[in-house]
């Protein structure tokens, strides 16, 4: 895509101005709340919706062709072809808990899927970008390249996902068939479990449920830095419901023969 580097340049200043927004309210003990769900709690705040508007507002400015798909305001259709899609703080729930496991999400879909992606957590200071030739990590000026490292053995693997009940009942059966197989797992850290798959510090993350702005950042900043990003069937995930990430592709497919095996939705 001949416009990379300035892709590239315009999803930096998004992650700049979300990065200053969410700081402005994080920790924050009189930060307002709002429950999205009609049961159980998916909770929004201001900071979602202020750094979500004013990405939107820097797109419209520079790239007015541009579609936006966000997860506060929704899509906003374009003519060009490639759409923005934004999570203005993915794990919410850590946000108003006070644990820096949150992070800001920006990638660039071309059609058929991610061509850019960058994970961005504001309190520790570190952005992950990969797209264009590009993988790296960014933390206080500091720039170094991004690569999965090889575990060829899922015994050796270390596993993380968000919450311990994942997904359905056949789902969670499918993840603790993986999970007994590997030497570590671990939960929570959100999009940030993803961005040390992509560092080579973790080497699986295993999800169902996800929407498509909790996935295609991570998926495009992953497969920068050398790593396999699928669905449970081996199919393309950045439109969400079931991933499977893995830093090393003998690793994704042990696993990928474990989960193939559990049932789609609405199948015996």
């Amino acid at each position: 895509m001949s416009d990379g580097k300035a892709l590239i340049a315009t999803a930096c200043q998004l992650a700049d101005t979300a990065r200053a927004i969410t700081l402005g309210h994080f920790r924050r003990r009189d930060l307002a709340t709002e429950n999205k769900a009609g049961q159980g709690f998916d909770p929004v705040t201001q900071a979602d919706r202020e750094a979500e508007e004013a990405m939107r507002a820097i797109l419209a400015e520079r790239r007015p062709a541009d579609a936006v798909l966000g997860e506060e305001l929704g899509h906003s259709p374009g003519s060009s072809g490639l759409t923005w899609v934004l999570d203005p703080i993915d794990g919410t729930r850590a946000f108003i808990s006070g644990a820096p496991s949150w992070g800001v999400l920006i990638a660039v879909d071309s059609g058929e899927g991610p061509v850019l992606g960058v994970i961005d957590q504001p309190w520790t200071g570190e952005r992950f970008l990969g797209g264009f030739g590009e993988a790296w990590t960014e933390r206080c000026g500091r720039r170094e390249g991004l690569a999965t490292r090889r575990c060829a053995t899922l015994g050796d693997a270390v596993l993380y996902t968000t919450y311990p009940h994942i997904g359905s009942p056949a789902e969670l059966a499918g993840f603790n068939k993986v999970r007994d197989r590997v030497r570590l797992t671990r939960y929570g850290l959100d999009c940030y479990a993803y961005a040390l798959l992509a560092a080579g510090h973790v080497d699986l993350v295993i999800e169902a449920g996800l929407q498509r702005y909790d996935i295609a950042a991570p998926q495009a900043v992953i497969e920068a830095a050398g790593g396999v990003v699928s669905d449970w069937r081996g199919r393309p995930a950045h439109l969400g419901g079931r991933v499977l990430a893995a830093g090393d592709p003998a690793c994704h497919a042990q696993a990928l023969e474990i989960l193939s095996k559990v049932p789609e939705a609405g199948t015996d």
